[in-house]
């Protein structure tokens, strides 16, 4: 791709094969245009160097997108309401308040407390797929997994699950660059009935707490130690962050693994020859296809990037997934190698707002991957993979398998 075709590049309008295959345009973006600015005002940034700077730095980089998000959504929008209320869309001090919180309730032992009910729930997806002719890895699967274990850190009861995926999906999907009415409308929709669902689950777990141990919910309802407490709206809506954050990037992760070991058929024998390798092969998943592929920041003053000088009120679009190919910092950036070391990749931001459920979502890719290996070392994709069509986040809508 030459220099000028790539500094032509626009985001909100990408040019064609760039949603089935956007890392040719990476790697222009790194050689020739890493600092971009787009017709709209904001800029795209693409190398791993600045965007470590960038989440590091939340004195000049600003997470809070209540200005950002009023023309996309409109101040009244139940969108708006949610993804400016959110964890990952605020700066101190509601992020401190609500992330003290939750990392209270995500420990190393809260989470290796987890383990073995993760490990039945793998088993039990495992079982209900042996024998049968044809299955999809996705929705038998990978998508199974993150809502029966978020499920379960909120104790939302079983039979009332049911809509979550779906609710999840229309309001991460009201995150990608250019929307649809239609589009618009399913996350509007979305966000209001999540919202109204939990505001009775929320009444029902006051007049019945849970163990704050083990409950999410409880524990955000109760507060931290401190007496710091969320309100009504913050605790809603950080309830469903938590499903958001939790489901759609793990479920690509599970299913992006799973794509990349049937396309590198010598990294899967290695894998299987030594299943020690499966943490190394969880971190080389998520450089090589980061299910994030998208974070975003607005400057708070004048920046230099890259050269350029950047006004305050800025939107950064920051390419997690060109990053993590970057030259610069890894070696033969398009080479699959899950015995990569070091592998300093951004899947997972970085600085204050690194991830809050890193640990589990590793936990979940890596129990996931091995066991799901270990019973069926064979399984083969069939014809019929279905991208995620996404520009923000990176997976599949479905992976046809025979087991």
């Amino acid at each position: 791709m030459q220099a000028e075709d790539i500094r032509a590049f626009d985001l909100a309008t990408p040019p064609e094969g760039f949603r089935d295959d956007p890392f040719p345009f990476y790697a222009a973006l790194l050689a020739h245009a890493p600092v971009l600015p787009q017709p709209d005002g904001s800029v795209l940034i693409s190398r791993h160097a600045d965007l470590d700077r960038i989440y590091r730095d939340t004195k000049r980089f600003s997470s809070d997108k209540t200005e950002v998000f009023a023309p996309k959504f409109g101040r009244d929008a139940p969108l708006y309401e949610h993804h400016t209320t959110s964890l990952v869309f605020n700066d101190p001090p509601l992020h401190t308040r609500v992330r003290k919180i939750m990392t209270a309730a995500l420990t190393p032992r809260a989470i290796a407390r987890m383990e073995p009910g993760l490990i039945a729930a793998v088993d039990s997806l495992l079982d209900a797929m042996e024998g049968r002719e044809n299955v999809d890895l996705i929705e038998d699967f990978a998508a199974a997994i993150p809502i029966e274990i978020i499920g379960n850190l909120l104790d939302v009861p079983h039979d009332e699950r049911g809509p979550l995926r779906d609710w999840s999906l229309a309001i991460l999907g009201a995150l990608e660059p250019a929307l649809s009415e239609d589009e618009l409308a399913r996350g509007n929709s979305a966000v209001a009935e999540f919202t109204a669902y939990l505001r009775d689950l929320v009444a029902r777990r006051r007049a019945a707490p849970g163990d704050p141990e083990t409950d999410v919910l409880t524990r955000l309802i109760t507060g931290s130690a401190g007496g710091a407490q969320l309100s009504e709206r913050e605790l809603l809506q950080n309830c469903i962050f938590i499903l958001n954050a939790g489901h759609e990037t793990t479920t690509n992760l599970i299913g992006n693994t799973l794509a990349l070991l049937e396309d590198h058929p010598q990294a899967r024998a290695v894998l299987l020859a030594e299943p020690d390798l499966i943490v190394p092969a969880i971190e080389e998943s998520l450089r090589f296809l980061s299910p994030n592929q998208f974070g975003n920041r607005e400057t708070r003053e004048t920046v230099e990037i890259g050269g350029h000088e950047i006004a305050p009120g800025t939107n950064l679009h920051l390419c997690i997934g060109a990053a993590n190919r970057d030259p610069e910092v890894f070696a033969e950036p398009d080479r699959f190698d899950i015995r990569r070391h070091p592998n300093r990749h951004l899947a997972f931001a970085g600085g204050p707002h690194v991830c809050v459920g890193l640990t589990l979502a590793r936990l979940e890719g890596r129990i996931a991957v091995s066991r799901l290996l270990a019973r069926f070392p064979g399984y083969k994709l069939r014809k019929g993979r279905k991208p995620g069509g996404r520009i923000r986040f990176r997976g599949y809508a479905a992976l046809p398998a025979v087991l």
